[in-house]
């Protein structure tokens, strides 16, 4: 199962799962709910590995906690309680992560003092909505410029910090760490992945349907930096193509 981790480490990288090790928890009627596990997500949606990530990833609105019993499925046992939270326009895996984590701590401790009391009352997943979280692969970090704006925007911020998007442009790999859908038009005649504006306030690359805004990045042995100071020390020209020597450009 995965495990909201408290001190914000990424899920992902972290040892096996740390749920709420209780397995003695139990009702004043003496009703037994062995380990619990804090899992980070609505379940059964996002189970397994990585479902922040795969949240962000997808798009979705809404993710939450959800304090399970643990059996020998993966994330399969009964639900004893669930909260929702919406998934910010901006959020990362980072800072989705540390917002999981507090609501987990609150949830577990209900959890706890609700069986004390004997209001815990387990659920069995539903059968539909089932979809698992597989554990993030460092190849996944190459963006693949053929996909649209969305879908890429959507992917840095997942990737943030493990295992951090990435795009080569030639011999070098820069990650890529924020980015933000362009207002401006994509040339009919672009080629995915090439670069068509350079300024102080990132740099435009097209993508399958529109445009993407390149607004903080990192150069090999570098530190994360906004775009303005990343061109300092890293030259970058309209015409330039993102994702060559990978199989980014047509």
């Amino acid at each position: 199962g995965a495990a909201v981790e408290r001190g914000g480490r990424d899920p992902s990288t972290a040892g096996p799962p740390q749920g709420a090790s209780a397995p003695s928890a139990g009702s004043a009627t003496g009703q037994a709910f062995g380990c619990l596990n804090i899992h980070a997500s609505l379940l059964p949606r996002w189970r397994g590995a990585a479902p922040i990530h795969r949240a962000i990833e997808a798009g979705d609105a809404q993710t939450g906690v959800t304090i399970m019993q643990m059996d020998a499925g993966l994330d399969t046992g009964d639900m004893l309680l669930a909260q929702a939270l919406p998934i910010g326009p901006r959020a990362t895996t980072a800072s989705l992560h540390d917002e999981l984590a507090a609501l987990g701590g609150q949830l577990i401790v209900q959890a706890l003092q609700q069986a004390a009391q004997g209001r815990l009352r387990p659920t069995p997943q539903p059968a539909e909505g089932v979809c698992y979280a597989h554990k993030i692969d460092k190849h996944e970090a190459a963006i693949d410029w053929h996909q649209p704006a969305a879908q890429i925007e959507r992917r840095i911020r997942a990737f943030d910090p493990f295992p951090g998007a990435s795009s080569q442009l030639g011999d070098t790999v820069v990650k890529l760490w924020s980015s933000e859908i362009d207002s401006c038009s994509r040339p009919s005649d672009a080629r995915c992945g090439q670069i068509l504006a350079v300024d102080e306030g990132g740099i435009a690359v097209a993508c399958a349907d529109a445009v993407l805004r390149l607004t903080e990045l990192q150069r090999p042995g570098g530190k994360r930096l906004p775009a303005r100071e990343f061109l300092r020390g890293f030259a970058l020209a309209p015409g330039q193509c993102l994702g060559e020597g990978t199989g980014g450009a047509p």
